[in-house]
């Protein structure tokens, strides 16, 4: 029973073989660390005490045919290597022993490779949708140092590979978690980091593996080919054709900006397709790629072609037909673009925006709302900033929603601030007259839904200031835990703000308490495009509107349900090694 192995200097004294023979099994600590004892056959066996399921402790085991089982909830390990039967459970720690002169040794160094043996329990939680296993190894992989980027990778390789409808919302929601990582507290990034790879492992619940078609044969295409022909095979809905396009030109070197563009133009050649979905995730997966290099292109960008192939495409419903028309509106607004970008070529860097131009963009006249984003670019607005003032207004549309509609109506003023968002980072990324169309889509979305702000909620306004606005934050929780808060939850917000709060630990804390519910998509896309948006408004005063339209949709939206939380609060707490169940030293029977 001598492990040549085992180095003298790392072990340490567990009891007498005699006492261990008496009783088949005893429960020892040895460093703070609680070790069941078995002895079966001439052998000593040693593994932690501490179930690695929940846990809970195994003292009272019952070990059968070299088995332990937890009495818990019945998980089943190797007594030899801690190995278990029950991929919920993990393996739990083995331990080597030696037996000298009667007395029982135990090694206490840690015999595997820590980062490798997550990673792969990252994908054993991935694969079996188990939320537990992956809040553990998510912690625990950011605990050991791991960039961010590996387990995002990751959830992109899986969620990608693994999903019906290709890239969705699980997969928009790990990238919306990835990209508001800079503004959480450090203590919420791995939490972030869970809720993200588990809605992945959702989505891609018994989904089967999507099988990438090739490249083309040839390596002779240019970039105008193969991006009309892109665009024709997603104008017939052929999926397969486009596809095999998309990996050729990924395959024949084509640049990122190209990629992109190509995308894009697809996405904004019908209106507003399926709600501004389509457009959210194609850029949101370029933010995914962007984040990793552009590693895993092919499968990424892949799993873009069915939501764009199969869209619905909203110049056939009736509310952008009738009783305007505003599909007839945009497509000669369109024909006009770049006349007007040429004319206002001259004066970029000097246009002003007039004062009037969101009160319009908000204003019951699609007619007009065209022409002033006309009048704007033939006055040198960029791209960027028009999409930005578009984004602006679609965010006052949240901020000023009235809660006498029905409560199924914020969604209706959600996804144009959504899309919106994409158009606009979108456009600071490939400024085509393509994209560009896109921002009169989000115009005219905008437009759809003013009746949403019949009456508009007031704006609180900058004159409401406190001295101490730190003490306003303690409240939010208390706010958000209590239904129908949202008027107040904004008029918080506004006044921290105005009172010279600091922008950083408000949107640290909306994060926070949107993460300790239960995962909800649209909630998620809020937080992070009203986080993106007030980080680009030049003026932070101006921006309190976009931060007061996210938080008065997270108040509409709480409280939830929290059991994610739950379950990352006990991953956090097996994490450090906390007591969660109290250990006896009981020794019990060998069954």
């Amino acid at each position: 029973m001598t492990y040549s192995s085992v180095q003298p200097n790392s072990l340490l004294r567990a009891a007498t073989l005699a006492e261990l023979q008496e009783k088949g099994q005893l429960l020892i600590r040895l460093n703070q660390q609680t070790i069941a004892l078995f002895y079966s056959k001439e052998r000593v066996y040693a593994i932690d005490n501490r179930c690695p399921h929940m846990g809970f402790p195994l003292h009272s085991s019952v070990c059968k045919d070299g088995i332990v089982t937890c009495p818990w909830h019945y998980a089943r390990f190797d007594r030899r290597s801690g190995g278990t039967f029950d991929s919920w459970a993990d393996d739990v720690r083995s331990l080597r022993v030696q037996v000298t002169d009667g007395e029982i040794w135990i090694d206490l160094s840690v015999q595997v490779n820590p980062k490798a043996h997550q990673q792969q329990r990252l994908q054993d939680g991935l694969e079996q949708g188990i939320s537990l296993v992956i809040a553990k190894s998510a912690i625990a992989l950011l605990d050991l140092g791991v960039e961010l980027t590996e387990p995002f990778q990751v959830g992109l390789t899986f969620g990608t590979r693994y999903n019906k409808a290709g890239w969705d919302t699980g997969l928009t929601m790990l990238t919306c978690m990835m990209n508001i990582m800079p503004y959480l507290d450090e203590s919420d990034r791995p939490r972030a980091l869970y809720q993200g790879l588990s809605a992945v492992a959702r989505d891609s619940a018994e989904a089967p593996p999507h099988f990438r078609v090739h490249p083309l044969p040839t390596a002779n295409l240019d970039f105008p080919t193969l991006k009309a022909w892109f665009r024709q095979f997603i104008e017939q809905r052929d999926r397969e054709a486009a596809e095999r396009c998309l990996m050729t030109a990924v395959q024949s070197g084509m640049s990122r900006t190209q990629i992109a563009e190509m995308l894009f133009a697809a996405a904004t050649d019908h209106r507003y397709l399926d709600v501004g979905h389509v457009l959210d995730f194609i850029n949101k997966a370029l933010e995914a790629l962007d984040a990793i290099d552009w590693q895993e292109a092919q499968p990424i960008l892949a799993s873009l072609v069915t939501g764009l192939a199969n869209a619905t495409r909203m110049e056939e419903s009736s509310s952008w037909r009738y009783p305007v028309d505003l599909v007839a509106i945009l497509e000669t607004a369109f024909q006009q673009l770049p006349t007007a970008l040429e004319s206002g070529q001259l004066q970029r860097g000097q246009w002003i925006q007039p004062p009037e131009l969101v009160s319009v963009l908000l204003g019951d006249n699609p007619q007009a709302i065209a022409d002033s984003l006309l009048n704007a670019l033939q006055s040198g607005c960029t791209e960027v900033q028009l999409a930005q003032i578009v984004a602006y207004a679609a965010a006052l549309r949240v901020a000023r929603f009235n809660t006498n509609n029905d409560h199924g109506d914020w969604n209706s003023a959600h996804h144009p601030f959504t899309f919106a968002n994409a158009v606009h980072q979108g456009i600071r990324r490939v400024p085509t007259v393509e994209l560009l169309r896109g921002v009169f889509d989000a115009a005219m979305s905008v437009y759809l839904n003013r009746f949403l702000n019949v009456p508009p909620a007031r704006l609180p306004e900058p004159k409401d200031t406190i001295a101490d606005p730190e003490s306003l934050l303690s409240s939010l929780p208390e706010l958000l835990d209590r239904q129908q808060q949202v008027n107040e939850t904004g008029r918080l917000v506004a006044q921290y703000l105005y009172s010279g709060g600091k922008p950083e630990r408000l949107m640290a804390i909306l994060a926070k308490l949107m993460l300790r519910e239960n995962r909800d998509f649209h909630v998620i896309q809020s937080i992070e495009a009203a986080f993106r948006l007030y980080t680009q408004l030049a003026d932070p005063l101006e921006g309190v509107p976009v931060l007061v339209a996210t938080a008065r949709y997270l108040a509409a939206h709480a409280p939830r349900m929290r059991s994610h939380e739950q379950t990352y609060q006990m991953a956090y707490r097996l994490h450090q090694g906390l007591r969660l169940f109290e250990e006896t030293d009981e020794s019990v029977g060998d069954g």
